[in-house]
């Protein structure tokens, strides 16, 4: 064994012996557990980053921990390898962007062997792969067939500089998600997944997701926003349909003093016929964004249609207004408003001089005006109650004043016919049933969830099968053709799609008729590619889009990612979990069993990033400290879920501790190692103390790892024995022989956080099978009992002294020991003892 701990050659050689016995690669056995542990995969962007390397050792460290519980883990990687980065770069650096992604992929795995992530590499994927995307195309036609495809033209987010699409959730602040630019509003056709047919699936199984943060299932149950209502029809005289709105509020419906319209919806197209300022305004909605950021911070604008509508009860005329805070993708793109109750109607009314009519009271009959209770405008339209968390006490003490805010909690109608008495609640069923009886409404469900926009507008995507035909209409591209590949030839300029501009990719032949047809030149939302990849890497190597591999795999056991992808992955790949399950190609109702949300690394306070120059570049740690040292800081500088703060001392603390752990284990080697097996029944005080510790850090990093997933603590409990060690100077041969327990069980716990060091101190402490294969150890019972044990003693709170005590004395003789030890008695003697506090097993505090 050499003396000191040389990192970089031992990491060489382990990763080489990994490599070398395929120690990593896995498939089905009946014999053991499975055990699937993924990360989630990276873009390829050119380099790791510290976020990536907390994420993928966490997801390491579970893995190689469930490994030596003995069950067959599956640990893959793969790349995320779509995206308009790689366009900007070709743009930038006049690559193509298929050449700087694998170019990436390369440099990028190689950090990964270099920090000794366990990895089944057989199974590794990139997302622009032909055989990847294929099924991806494959899988999109059987949807299509099913009817969960279609196209419309829809009011789309537009970014003007990437020249694509946006979903809402892509919009931040007004501004793209990607390159910060303002986002415009555009009418485009596209293609949607429904995944509103699965909207009652997705919140429902939300509860049986027992291993998720409640912060993400209560994330994704208000995306998904099921909501209960009813749909009401108010007609327009001379117009055959009438304006259908939803609303959850059914019991202000007497309160109704305006509707309002989205600006492309046929009334307000209607409207502008003739009407330059209708159109004009109509124009100016065009530009707006959609994005629900913007949707609640903007001026509410709008413009008197001229045109009125009935009241489904009253038969009044109703004023419609075409308003920018109305969407005609939400809905039935028109709401019914009732200033005197929603916030954002009252303020609207306000602001043009619309009638406010006050229909709800508080139930007691005081305070008979509109008053602030604290409610929140809703979106599109609909009325919360939020204002129903508050206290009724709180609600009411609110000062009444009509003239400056709605009154938005639930209480008793007046000013309502033949519902004026009724509560809030027996309205909404009377009002309802009122309705239904004349045909004019019905009860109804809603969710906030819209369907998934999935055509972008640019290249390095997977193109969508479909084909146009001027005889023949939208035909699938036959099985047999697929995959639809890009062609490379393209020219990225920025101008255009490339694929609209390249001159043969979209001509082709309609495979029905035979005559000469359009091929669609959109590509596949990248969340489509990350939406399924979990199942591809159980199959990976299948001529199918998933074998009977994918059903002993899945689901995933434990998932690893940050919070960001709470919403828009995570839901995705729920729903493609069950489109994929009702195409029988998986047996799981869920994708993730547990799921692990990482906190980021900061730097003096802040994420890391390359715009703040805040970075660490890991691949300079590692080439100074080693993987190890970079794997230990990683893990025990915080919880997992928690912030990590980076510090470059920590870092050399974590490089010291290898370095005193190789150096008990060198001075073990030379001084024999254990020359005989232990005797149990001859230990000294000393050595069952020592023995003890060994066991009770076994038991409590099992605990920490195993049950709570937290691994800094059991670091600690690792360093803590090592001090114990280094202290502890016993030569006999049962002293040989604790050391060697004690040393091995350091090696097992910390093997999967520190595999390299692990590894070779595990040969030199005499094993010819490596560690990675080794089992996890187990407790000694026996050596956890103490015949005796050591108590503090307290004055007042304060430390004074320290007893050993017989591990079975009574409270009544722990109290006697504490108040006749000498060192206490030197603060208590002449003072009147009020009383004793004996906490078991722990401590006496006696109070003077």
């Amino acid at each position: 064994m050499q003396e000191n701990y040389q990192p970089l050659a031992i990491e060489q050689d382990v990763q080489a012996a990994w490599e070398v016995s395929g120690v990593f690669n896995v498939s089905e056995s009946s014999t053991q557990d499975k055990y699937y542990c993924l990360s989630m995969f990276p873009y390829p962007s050119g380099k790791l980053h510290m976020g990536h390397v907390r994420n993928y050792t966490i997801g390491d460290v579970i893995s190689r921990y469930q490994r030596m519980l003995g069950k067959n883990v599956l640990q893959p990687m793969g790349w995320d390898a779509f995206g308009l980065p790689a366009e900007n770069a070709a743009m930038q650096h006049g690559v193509h962007p298929a050449d700087w992604t694998y170019e990436n992929i390369d440099y990028m795995r190689d950090q990964l062997k270099r920090l000794g992530f366990g990895y089944d590499w057989n199974r590794e994927l990139a997302t622009c792969d032909p055989d990847y995307y294929k099924w991806e195309q494959w899988f999109f036609l059987k949807l299509l067939a099913k009817g969960l495809v279609y196209k419309k033209t829809a009011p789309v987010n537009w970014c003007p500089h990437d020249m694509t699409v946006l979903a809402n959730e892509q919009v931040i602040d007004g501004c793209c998600w990607r390159c910060d630019t303002k986002v415009e509003r555009k009418e485009i056709a596209q293609w949607f997944l429904k995944i509103t047919a699965y909207a009652d699936e997705l919140l429902e199984s939300l509860e049986s997701l027992d291993g998720w943060p409640e912060q993400v299932k209560t994330m994704q149950a208000n995306w998904i926003g099921r909501s209960e209502g009813v749909e009401m029809d108010f007609p327009v005289p001379g117009m055959a349909q009438p304006l259908r709105i939803y609303t959850t509020r059914p019991d202000t419906l007497m309160g109704v003093t305006y509707l309002a319209v989205a600006a492309e919806h046929p009334l307000a197209l209607k409207a502008a016929e003739g009407n330059a300022d209708i159109g004009a305004f109509i124009d100016e909605c065009k530009m707006m964004e959609t994005s629900e950021a913007a949707m609640e911070t903007m001026e509410k604008r709008g413009i008197d249609s001229g045109i009125k509508a009935l009241h489904p009860i009253s038969g009044e005329p109703v004023p419609v207004w075409i308003a920018n805070f109305v969407l005609m993708g939400y809905g039935t793109g028109a709401v019914m408003a009732v200033p005197a109750h929603d916030q954002r109607d009252f303020e609207f009314a306000k602001k043009y001089g619309i009638a406010i009519k006050q229909v709800i009271f508080a139930k007691d009959g005081e305070n008979d005006d509109c008053m602030d209770a604290g409610g929140t405008t809703p979106r599109m339209g609909e009325v919360e109650q939020r204002t129903e968390q508050l206290p009724r006490a709180l609600q009411e003490a609110i000062a009444d004043n009509c003239s400056e805010q709605a009154y938005t909690v639930k209480g008793v109608l007046r000013h309502s016919g033949e519902f004026s008495g009724l509560s809030s609640e027996q309205a909404f069923v009377a009002i309802a049933e009122a309705l239904e009886k004349d045909h004019k409404g019905q009860r109804k469900i809603n969710f906030r969830l819209r369907d998934w926009g999935v055509s972008r507008q640019r290249y390095w995507g997977a193109p969508i099968p479909i084909i146009y035909c001027d005889d023949c209409g939208t035909v699938p591209v036959p099985e047999q053709d697929l995959p639809v590949t890009l062609p490379r030839d393209v020219v990225l300029d920025g101008s255009q799609s490339p694929l609209v501009a390249h001159p043969t990719f979209s001509k082709t032949v309609c495979p029905t008729c035979g005559k000469a047809a359009r091929r669609e030149t959109d590509t596949f939302d990248t969340f489509m590619e990350s939406s399924w990849y979990f199942a591809r890497f159980a199959s990976s190597k299948s001529d199918t889009m998933l074998d009977d591999s994918a059903k002993y795999w899945l689901p995933v056991d434990h998932y690893i990612g940050g919070i960001e992808h709470a919403i828009l992955h995570l839901l995705y790949a729920r729903f493609f979990t069950k489109l994929m399950r009702d195409e029988g190609l998986l047996v799981c109702d869920e994708p993730f069993k547990k799921l692990l949300t990482q906190g980021m690394v900061l730097r003096d306070g802040s994420k890391m990033s390359k715009s703040k120059g805040n970075t660490v570049d890991p691949q300079g740690l590692i080439d100074q400290y080693g993987a190890d040292t970079v794997r230990l800081f990683i893990m025990f500088a915080a919880p997992p879920e928690q912030s990590l703060e980076w510090s470059d001392s920590g870092v050399e603390g974590a490089f010291r501790f290898l370095k005193r752990l190789w150096k008990q284990a060198y001075l073990h080697f030379e001084a024999g190692g254990a020359t005989q097996a232990l005797d149990k029944s001859l230990l000294t005080e000393e050595q069952q103390s020592v023995r003890r510790q060994v066991h009770q850090t076994i038991q409590k990093v099992s605990h920490d790892v195993g049950v709570r997933t937290i691994f800094n603590t059991a670091i600690a409990a690792n360093m803590e024995l090592v001090n114990t060690l280094s202290k502890f100077t016993d030569r006999s041969d049962n002293g040989k022989a604790i050391r060697q327990e004690a040393l091995e069980a350091i090696v097992l716990m910390l093997a999967p956080i520190v595999p390299h060091i692990c590894h070779q101190l595990w040969q030199d402490l005499g094993h010819q099978q490596a560690v990675v294969s080794a089992s996890w150890p187990e407790v000694d019972s026996a050596a956890l009992e103490q015949d005796s044990i050591e108590l503090v003693i307290q004055v007042n709170g304060k430390l004074r002294s320290k007893i050993s005590v017989s591990a079975t004395a009574s409270s009544d003789e722990v109290q006697a020991m504490a108040l006749n030890d000498e060192h206490a008695l030197r603060f208590i003697e002449g003072k009147p003892i009020r009383k004793v506090i004996v906490v078991p097993r722990k401590l006496v505090n006696i109070v003077v």
